[in-house]
């Protein structure tokens, strides 16, 4: 091995090295920020419990049924508008 082989080789390897290093401190960062938003949504869940404890729960009014409407002018009968309808002829 030359020289140089041998520096390109070290490179390579303390490239390997470092970019393996750089990955551990990126996971700790990565899971200190998760345990952080973890913590802080424990915390507010913990304050919402709270505070809906200490209230009363609120009772929904009841609205009104909407009564169905009827029609005051009904139309003819069945048997009427089929007679108007063949006697005035749309007969199908």
């Amino acid at each position: 091995m030359t020289r140089e082989d041998r520096n390109r080789a070290d490179a390579r390897f303390n490239k390997a090295a470092r970019t393996a290093g750089e990955a551990r401190t990126g996971m700790a960062e990565r899971d200190a920020a998760l345990k952080a938003v973890t913590d802080n949504m424990a915390k507010l869940k913990a304050l919402r419990l709270a505070r809906e404890a200490a209230e009363p729960p609120a009772v929904a009014p009841k609205k009104p049924r909407a009564k169905p409407k009827k029609s005051a002018d009904k139309g003819p009968a069945l048997s009427d508008w089929l007679a108007g309808q063949q006697s005035g002829g749309r007969r199908t």
